[in-house]
């Protein structure tokens, strides 16, 4: 074959190539394969996130105050100055006077009432006999303990002011892990200061913090002094009051604790209204079911709280409920855990009588309690 016969039949089959190909790509009943790379995660749509959350802090700071506590103790007297043969041979003169001696602490509140009521931490002020309130723009005011609850952490101080800038209370059901959140207070004493974080976690409980837990966990900076102080959504709104940190060392390593003010608007009003906080009360200890006990106790399944005590004379003890007793419901409510059975109980009012069904030695049982008021930790 000479070259110039190759020619023609090289391009009548490179004519046919092209037409087969383009009869199988438009013809195929197969589609084509989209190996475009494509994120496993779809792209995000811009939000409306504020570029600075200044308004929310100018709203709400004005509200967040200083506060200074002053303890006063007594030295006790030396040893050797109490030695009776140096008091013989020098007389009373040299007989010592106890020592003065002052304790500050420091923390942050929430002016939530014009007329001066503030809400705070009642570690911040328990057993102050001076408290000084010092306003965002420097105004000092003196201030009383309206009313304090250890349970919860929480203490209503009243001001001696009147026409004070009060904050906005928002809705701390509503948050969601994620929500911005922002805390405002005084850390180490060095003047108000606002730090920014997420909410990490709600509900957080059995911390052994409080006897009534139902913690806002955030990553927002929270440190010495920031207790009592606001915890902000981004709209300026209190959600909570700035409580407790986790720390190995003393200052913030990312997990701080807050107060919802759902739970805090409750004893507010309750202190200021009745003086104290009312809550039911069985006198109970109990624990969680594992699945282990339940099995010793003939239970199908892990439910219920064991009694692991009753306290004498008490509502449960009138009622014939018995250490090693299963409770399974309390007014038709189940309790899955020891904290369930403190929050269903607490929120009955003394004098209420309450079903409860549970399970003892394999058989069901009934009983009625009546509710008594939760004594106060001085008294247990």
């Amino acid at each position: 074959m000479t070259f110039q016969r190759f020619i023609p039949l090289l391009a009548v089959s490179v004519s046919a190539g092209l037409v087969a190909a383009f009869l199988a790509m438009h013809l195929s009943p197969h589609k084509n394969l989209d190996l475009t790379p494509k994120s496993a995660v779809p792209a995000l749509a811009p939000g409306p996130g504020p570029a600075s959350y200044a308004p929310a802090v100018e709203s709400a700071a004005p509200a967040v105050v200083n506060i200074f506590t002053t303890k006063i103790t007594y030295e006790p007297e030396s040893e050797v100055l109490e030695d009776r043969l140096l008091q013989y041979l020098f007389g009373d003169g040299l007989r010592p006077q106890p020592r003065r001696r002052l304790q500050n602490n420091l923390g942050s509140g929430v002016i939530i009432d014009p007329a001066g009521f503030i809400l705070t931490n009642h570690h911040v002020v328990a057993d102050a006999d001076e408290i000084r309130v010092v306003l965002h723009n420097g105004t000092t005011l003196e201030a009383q303990v309206a009313g304090s609850d250890p349970d919860t952490d929480l203490a209503v101080l009243r001001a001696e002011g009147s026409d004070l800038p009060t904050i906005t209370v928002g809705d701390s059901e509503r948050l969601r892990v994620g929500d911005v959140v922002l805390a405002i207070g005084n850390p180490f004493g060095v003047g108000q200061t606002v730090t920014l974080g997420i909410v990490s976690a709600t509900g957080r409980n059995q911390l052994g913090l409080n006897t009534f837990e139902n913690f806002i966990q955030t990553d927002a900076a929270i440190n010495p002094g920031n207790s009592g102080g606001a915890l902000i959504n981004a709209y300026g709104e209190l959600v909570g009051v700035n409580t407790a940190i986790f720390s190995r060392t003393g200052g913030y390593e990312g997990i701080g604790f807050a107060i919802p003010v759902s739970l805090a608007r409750g004893v507010m009003n309750q202190i200021l209204n009745r003086g104290r906080v009312v809550r039911g009360w069985l006198g109970i200890a109990g624990q969680d079911v594992t699945p282990e006990l339940a099995r010793s106790f003939g239970l199908r399944d892990p439910r219920g709280v064991l009694v692991s005590g009753v306290l004498e004379g008490g509502p449960a003890d009138r009622a014939g409920i018995r250490p090693g007793d299963i409770i399974l419901h309390i007014n038709h409510r189940a309790p899955r855990s020891a904290h369930d059975i403190l929050d269903i109980i607490s929120t009955l009012p003394p004098g209420d009588k309450v079903e409860i069904r549970g399970w003892r030695k394999g058989r069901e049982f009934i009983a009625e309690a009546k509710v008594s008021e939760r004594p106060s930790l001085q008294d247990r």
